[in-house]
């Protein structure tokens, strides 16, 4: 029988950075997770203070104004400068160095305030122009946009900090920045909206609420990282010893390669912005805004697991394989590519085989139970007037969803760590492609009669579509490294799914099952904890438990038994 891929190790081979980074995992998760514990209270409170009308401009339109001009200014610097940090400017080197490699990157991390502003005002200038009357005549909205772009604007200022932290892997500066971040945006915008729910004119400010939560959340998390880390560096500073024929001028302030990549990862977050906010971009076309509402209220509950759990693994995963496949600069590649380190190949294989499995088995257990139990809990985190929305069905969508979000965000965070500016750029003609298969597929959904629920199954499309690339081109980069990569090892085992299989059907052909669907729908939220309600959870409950035990007896356990490091 094939050997189970693993997450331990007989000795520390990586300089402690698998257990730093395990440790910024946990860290990050615990962020997330006590960050939404906190604001999910609040949001509940929010729902109810917030129109659909302006909750849909606010959490679509506003929210895809504020990702462009991040997404666009930062994400490819961000990518290029966990390959470029140096490996021994970290906080846990004994001797500090004296190299021009800290300098330069430090220079590079700038390089996002400086496109900020002219993406920021490309942006505000084209969404003015394009927004609808019904938007544009709301309460407010040309102060409420003007503090959004501002708000963008002053979180690239934090990008210096936040770069050295990713770098020097000092997730808790970033926790406790981004933390007390989203903490005090939820309540600032909270209380603005509390205080406009008492005025004779209500809802007038709900647009403002929105946009001085994200003020609130960019101001706190830049006085945050000063704090801890010092003041930045918000202008690249000349390297005397930097000299070049070519690229005279950048090669001054920046090195050469690391500014080549990022900029080749800028040009691809374009086409990649455009397929993650595709749904946005769509909704604020073509829906009405409290559908937009609805939508918006059913991503933000939908998106909780994801946003959790596989965003910080997701980040995380770019920080390990980065630091771990270091690629070598262009000029030490060989013609048949970059050399690697063939422990470090197989312990990547591994720890992906890993992360592949556990979410694999993660993803079966929410298709099986959330399929079962989302009617419960729709009545328990829907607000009454977001019911008659598109919410619940995008909601439903939402559990296909979650899977492939997970399966993808890991294998696009390898790609991004080892993959070359000429893996770049075929990857960027590829994504043209799944942007054309997304369009088509909202095309001929929306034909059927799917709603704006056809969002939701495009991306499943387009993700099963980047998933596939992903893989093909891992196992192509392990296969030319000669590292043994069995994609299969990672497949949930049978008895697993067996197990999940025969719990969905003792769960949803019961008759305690149909008696809780008749008694939520005609009592409401009045019937959650009812006898029957309670009893149906119980037993779901129950059911999970046997599926996990399962898993870490056929499966699980194996993960963190030291297994031999493969290679042909």
């Amino acid at each position: 029988m094939d050997q189970q891929p693993s997450l331990g190790r007989s000795k520390d081979q990586d300089g402690g950075l698998l257990k730093r980074s395990l440790t910024s995992l946990f860290s990050l998760m615990g962020l997330q997770l006590g960050s939404r514990l906190l604001t999910f209270v609040l949001n509940q409170a929010l729902f109810r203070l917030a129109s659909p009308q302006a909750y849909g401009t606010a959490a679509i339109q506003f929210e895809l104004i504020l990702s462009t001009i991040l997404f666009l200014s930062r994400e490819g610097v961000r990518n290029a400068l966990l390959r470029a940090w140096p490996r021994n400017a970290t906080v846990h080197t004994q001797e500090p160095t004296f190299n021009d490699d800290v300098p330069a990157s430090t220079n590079l991390s700038t390089l996002p305030i400086i496109l900020g502003l002219p993406v920021s005002l490309a942006t505000a200038a084209a969404y003015v122009t394009l927004a609808s009357s019904d938007v544009r005549h709301q309460p407010h909205f040309h102060v409420a946009l003007s503090t959004y772009v501002f708000a963008a604007l002053s979180e690239l200022f934090s990008e210096p900090m936040h770069n050295r932290a990713m770098g020097e892997v000092r997730t808790g500066a970033r926790v406790r920045a981004e933390g007390l971040g989203i903490t005090c945006k939820t309540l600032v915008t909270y209380l603005v909206l509390l205080y406009d729910s008492t005025r004779p004119d209500s809802g007038e400010f709900a647009l403002v609420a929105f946009a001085l939560g994200q003020l609130a959340y960019s101001s706190v998390v830049f006085v945050s990282y000063v704090y801890q880390m010092g003041h930045p560096t918000f202008w690249p500073t000349r390297l005397a010893t930097r000299q070049s024929t070519f690229y005279r001028i950048a090669s001054q302030y920046f090195d050469v390669s690391s500014l080549h990549l990022s900029l080749t990862m800028t040009g691809q977050s374009i086409v990649k912005h455009i397929l993650t906010e595709g749904d946005k971009i769509v909704l604020s076309w073509y829906s009405p805004l409290q559908d937009q509402g609805g939508y918006a209220v059913a991503v933000n509950y939908g998106s909780l697991v994801a946003r959790i759990v596989f965003q910080p693994l997701e980040e995380i995963c770019r920080v390990y394989f980065s630091r771990t496949l270091c690629p070598p600069a262009e000029a030490k590649s060989t013609s048949t590519g970059a050399q690697f380190d063939r422990r470090s190949l197989g312990q990547a294989s591994e720890i992906l085989l890993s992360l592949v499995s556990i979410q694999l088995a993660c993803s079966v257990l929410v298709i099986v139970f959330a399929t079962v139990y989302l009617p419960v809990f729709l009545h328990l985190l829907l607000p009454s007037q977001y019911l008659t929305t598109c919410a619940p069905m995008v909601l439903a969508a939402w559990i296909w969803y979650i899977p492939a979000l997970a399966i993808n965000g890991v294998l696009e965070a390898f790609f991004s760590s080892v993959a070359t500016s000429q893996d770049l750029r075929r990857q960027s003609r590829w994504l043209i492609g799944f942007s054309i298969l997304f369009i088509v597929s909202v095309i001929g959904l929306y034909a059927s009669g799917f709603g704006d629920v056809s969002l939701v199954y495009a991306n499943i499309i387009n993700l099963a579509a980047r998933i596939i690339y992903a893989a093909r081109y891992t196992s192509a980069f392990f296969d030319r490294n000669k590292t043994a990569h069995r994609w299969h090892t990672s497949a949930p085992t049978w008895q697993f799914l067996l197990a999940a299989v025969l719990s969905y059907l003792a769960i949803s052909m019961t008759e305690m099952h149909h008696q809780a669907a008749i008694l939520l729908q005609t009592k409401g939220r009045r019937a959650i904890l009812s006898v029957i309600v309670m009893s149906h959870l119980a037993q779901g409950a129950g059911m999970g438990l046997c599926c996990v035990a399962i898993w870490w007896l056929t499966s699980g356990r194996y993960l963190v038994i030291r297994a031999p490091v493969k290679t042909d």
